[in-house]
């Protein structure tokens, strides 16, 4: 597998640990009830995959009539304050959908089970998923936390009918690179995209920045600590990554010069006109909203937002790859969520039981014949490419990334919430043009102070 991850095996049993937390009432694990069957509580966030994952849960009832599972979905905020909730009151769901930027801590606190210590996911076959995915939710101790589900990688989607009247086409964005000093064909096709008030392109001598009324780039913020579709790809492409090694990481690169430019040539299309301002979207920018308004033209975003950006009421969206940095290729961050079992559980066997079933070719088959999100298991996420091109929708540039190995993991380090509460404001700062993206190199002592 790819990255310096040892293999998995079996580790201990976890406890029951708690975590500081405002209390919000939330459902709690399986209890058996009086027909010696048991109930077990699965959650996940997004609304999308509910009823692929509905289907699978009626599947794994079927083949095993002893358990019954309640599925339920919460939006993205509200699903994290009802887990913690649920850890610090004993009453967690047996087994939930689990982010990398959580589970580290999760394991620290005791509070997810060794999927190697049950026999059911014991029994599966890591390699049997895309290659690195099963290597990221392997903790310090060699345990495994996480079943994986999906992954995802980054593109470009772009308003069909913008590139046309711009004069552009499809083969256009094709072998797109960047370079931070002059910005490269990408940066001339993000200008050439950038309207004024007037007609004026942004590539063009008359063109006014200060009076945009189409974006070249849509804004997502500042992207924050991992900037996963918003910068992440400029970064990745010099050659820099988050950590010393792939996975749990003992120091963070901010300091890294190449990181900088990365940031300085981004953001410095806020002075160019092609990107708006963060005084203009706020903290809360909604890529998917400015390209649907047609504010902007053009995004990076993620492989599961795909159905969101295709099905926008009355604008056509092509996807296209990312473009070449200054390694000579694309690279994209490359993400995976997993399932995880509670340690709150009173039915950690049954849990193991439904986890390894989600993680099955029965269960990622039918959620690769949704299409909603590319499944963890290539053979399904074979089946996902051919259902989204049914529709119309090619989705190689998600999935060449990954074929091709143009990626870097998601960082996974312990204290990532104390170091996404340093480090997102500065990122904050730097896109509103209040901090140079030097003074990154200060924080990142501090951030790797937090490690030791």
């Amino acid at each position: 597998m790819r990255g310096s991850q040892a293999p998995r095996h079996a580790a201990r049993s976890a406890g029951l640990g708690l975590a500081a937390a405002l209390a919000v009432t939330a459902t709690g694990c399986g209890v058996a009830v009086g027909d010696d069957s048991v109930d077990l509580d699965y959650w996940l966030w997004d609304a999308n995959q509910l009823l692929p994952y509905q289907q699978c849960v009626d599947a794994f009832e079927e083949a095993n009539p002893d358990v019954r599972v309640r599925i339920s979905q919460y939006g993205f905020d509200d699903y994290w304050m009802k887990l913690t909730a649920g850890f610090v009151a004993g009453t967690a769901p047996d087994v939930f959908t689990d982010h990398l930027s959580r589970y580290p801590e999760y394991v620290q606190r005791d509070l997810l089970l060794d999927l190697d210590s049950l026999d059911a996911t014991a029994a599966v076959d890591a390699d049997e998923f895309q290659e690195g995915l099963a290597d990221l939710w392997v903790g310090q101790d060699g345990g495994w936390y996480g079943m994986p589900k999906d992954f995802d990688t980054v593109a470009v989607f772009y308003n069909e009918t913008m590139l046309s009247e711009a004069g552009l086409t499809p083969e256009d964005l094709q072998d797109l690179d960047w370079n931070p000093q002059d910005g490269g064909s990408f940066e001339e096709v993000v200008a050439r995209l950038t309207v004024d008030s007037q007609g004026h392109r942004g590539d063009e001598e008359e063109f006014d920045p200060d009076d945009v009324v189409t974006y070249g780039l849509a804004s997502q913020g500042s992207g924050g600590t991992s900037g996963q579709t918003m910068w992440s790809w400029t970064a990745g492409s010099t050659g820099w990554r988050f950590t010393d090694t792939d996975v749990w990481g003992q120091e963070y690169n901010f300091d890294d010069p190449r990181l900088h430019e990365s940031l300085d040539w981004l953001f410095g299309f806020v002075d160019k006109g092609y990107l708006a301002s963060y005084e203009e979207v706020g903290g809360d920018a909604n890529a998917q909203q400015q390209l649907g308004s047609g504010q902007a033209a053009m995004t990076t975003d993620g492989s599961w937002m795909i159905n969101s950006y295709t099905r926008l009421d009355g604008v056509d969206v092509g996807i296209a790859g990312l473009p070449a940095g200054p390694t000579g290729h694309p690279v994209s961050m490359y993400n995976g969520l997993a399932d995880s079992i509670s340690a709150d559980t009173d039915h950690p066997q049954e849990a193991a039981r439904l986890v390894a079933f989600l993680g099955s070719e029965t269960c990622q088959n039918i959620v690769g014949d949704a299409a909603v999100v590319l499944p963890a298991r290539p053979a399904s996420t074979d089946r996902a490419v051919e259902a989204f091109a049914e529709r119309g929708i090619d989705v190689s540039p998600f999935t060449d990334l990954v074929e091709e190995q143009h990626t870097m993991f998601y960082p996974v380090t312990d204290q990532f919430g104390a170091i996404d509460a340093l480090m997102t404001p500065a990122m904050d700062e730097i896109y509103i043009g209040g901090r140079d993206a030097e003074t990154l190199a200060d924080l990142n002592e501090r951030v790797n102070a937090m490690l030791e």
